[in-house]
């Protein structure tokens, strides 16, 4: 082999290596006009009492190269609705989420297979309420959508965290330490811009 052709091999494996270093990736963002969240936990252990954050704002990191997927979720825990105002005020108090000092719930995952996209599985991430951050997993239902990313139907997940773990400790006589949480997702298609 010539030193010409030896270079070009090289040059040509350079940048092999360097197409490799910067795999193929782009950001997604949440529809905060769709996407939303809810709660729910039980009074006296029997009654449901349910709550929906309307605004929900996000990105879905998307590395093809990888084949994976990294999601982070913001929840403006004040755009809480509730059947009574009464409900409301109080979920939105220090007893419960406590707004005024920590106005977003906030989830972070850990890098998860593409495929649970569109296949569902588990995801493991960190979980900030109250500005407490402890470990959470939520479980992302099979998708109804062709595309392994949802842009025409929700990406729904939902788990079970505990209250207390974020200093919640309130009525634990009355009121279920276990609360479910769900997110409902749709993210905006390429190069539209977010909702403000």
């Amino acid at each position: 082999m010539s030193h010409r052709a030896l270079r070009l091999s090289v040059l040509l494996a350079l940048a092999r290596l360097a197409g490799a270093a910067q795999p193929d990736g782009d950001t997604l963002t949440f529809d905060a006009t769709k996407s939303h969240a809810e709660f729910g936990v039980r009074v006296m252990w029997l009654i449901p009492v349910h709550g929906r954050f309307d605004t929900v704002h996000g990105t879905i990191h998307i590395d093809r190269f990888r084949g994976s997927a990294q999601v982070e979720a913001l929840i403006d825990a004040g755009d809480v609705h509730m059947h009574s105002r009464g409900d409301e005020a109080w979920v939105k108090s220090a007893e419960f989420f406590d707004v005024q000092h920590f106005p977003q719930i906030q989830f972070v995952s850990e890098a998860f297979s593409l495929e649970r996209l569109k296949k569902g599985g588990e995801i493991d991430g960190l979980l900030t309420i109250r500005g407490i951050t402890r470990p959470a997993r939520f479980e992302i239902d099979t998708s109804a959508c062709p595309d392994a990313v949802a842009r025409e139907c929700a990406t729904e997940a939902a788990g079970t965290i505990r209250r207390s773990d974020f200093g919640m400790r309130s009525r634990r006589g009355a009121l279920s330490d276990k609360v479910d949480l769900s997110f409902s997702i749709h993210v905006l298609p390429p190069n539209k811009p977010a909702a403000p």
